[in-house]
């Protein structure tokens, strides 16, 4: 697993465009996996939500119940294709001690996750726009192989140990991922992630997430979500996820998500409810056209400009000219010179 993640990122890493302002939110939530675009810059965004834990797993040692709040800021500043987010979790967990006798539940809560990382946008994949093709039905509704291609970003990320008693680690560890999207069409889009977590510490975890999201129309959305685990001297965890999100207006959305995780001993069931808010300060926003507000317009659209007022000015000169040649009286030059021959 770690090196396909390597070999993975090494081959896109030279293909460098920028990033996509998108005019309606772009939130992580409800799913667990990330877009490799960013937010955009001068665009701050916040991602927050309650969550329900239920295990049913018969370990020695687990929790029985656990609730808490995620909370996501994300914040593009210096350069589209990059972002800056923040990754913070407070939990509160029942936990028990499972032998012959089960003892009273402890309850354990605090700061669980703590994690400062970065995105960048790698590659982005351009598709043609068939919905301007007129002459071919044929042509218009054939899939365009170019999206198989994804866009491409990358994920660094620092897990600080600055957590509560119960949470923390021997030491802090790092994150890093690969983020991976195809637009099949303008409703349906696949992200994929792979992650390599815990690096530094004894026990790596590796994972990957794969979630579709489907636009049921411009408020509504659904998705469902796979993610699997690996973890060193841990069991694997398999999750299946399923949610919807609202969106309330350009900025705001709501969501709802529930999911099941599957492990050799139990399941383990979650659910989620939260939205996501953003700030936008963005410069260059698209116009209904398509094109970018306060940038010049095409080169050639210039030049042709640029022609049709030189060809304005030479008609006016050229009656001019004509005006000029005429008499005081106002009789052509022309009809004159007949007249005198007439005489001879």
């Amino acid at each position: 697993m770690k090196k396909i993640i390597i070999s993975v990122a090494f081959l896109f890493v030279c293909h460098l465009i920028s990033a996509q302002y998108t005019p309606i939110i772009n939130s992580k939530r409800p799913g667990f996996s990330e877009s490799p675009y960013g937010v955009g810059t001068k665009v701050f965004q916040v991602e927050t939500g309650a969550f329900y834990e239920q295990s049913k797993i018969n370990e020695l040692f687990y929790a029985d119940n656990s609730f808490g709040a995620n909370l996501f800021l994300r914040y593009g500043r210096f350069i589209e294709k990059l972002e800056v987010n923040l990754d913070v979790a407070y939990q509160q967990d029942e936990r028990s001690f499972h032998n012959v006798l089960i003892t009273n539940p402890t309850t354990v809560n605090g700061l669980s996750r703590l994690t400062l990382g970065a995105k960048y946008l790698i590659y982005n994949s351009k598709y043609t726009d068939k919905s301007k093709e007129v002459r071919s039905w044929k042509k218009r509704m054939a899939f365009d192989w170019k999206r198989l291609i994804p866009s491409v970003g990358v994920y660094a990320g620092w897990n600080s140990n600055f957590l509560s008693d119960g949470f923390k680690e021997d030491k802090m560890s790092l994150k890093g991922a690969v983020l991976l999207q195809n637009d099949f069409n303008d409703r349906f889009v696949l992200l994929t992630n792979l992650i390599v977590d815990r690096i530094l510490l004894s026990d790596m975890e590796y994972s990957y997430i794969l979630t579709a999201t489907y636009a049921l129309n411009e408020k509504w959305s659904m998705f469902g979500e796979h993610q699997g685990n690996f973890r060193k001297n841990k069991n694997n965890k398999f999750q299946f996820g399923a949610g919807t999100a609202y969106l309330i207006s350009k900025n705001i959305q709501l969501d709802v998500a529930a999911r099941t995780t599957m492990v050799s001993q139990g399941t383990i069931n979650y659910v989620s409810l939260g939205g996501s808010w953003r700030l936008d300060r963005h410069k260059g926003k698209k116009k209904a056209n398509g094109e970018l507000e306060g940038t010049k317009e095409p080169f050639f659209k210039r030049i042709f400009k640029k022609r049709k007022k030189k060809r304005k000015v030479k008609k006016v000169k050229h009656k001019k000219r004509r005006k000029s040649k005429k008499s005081k009286k106002g009789t052509p030059s022309f009809f004159k010179k007949k007249k005198k021959k007439k005489k001879k």
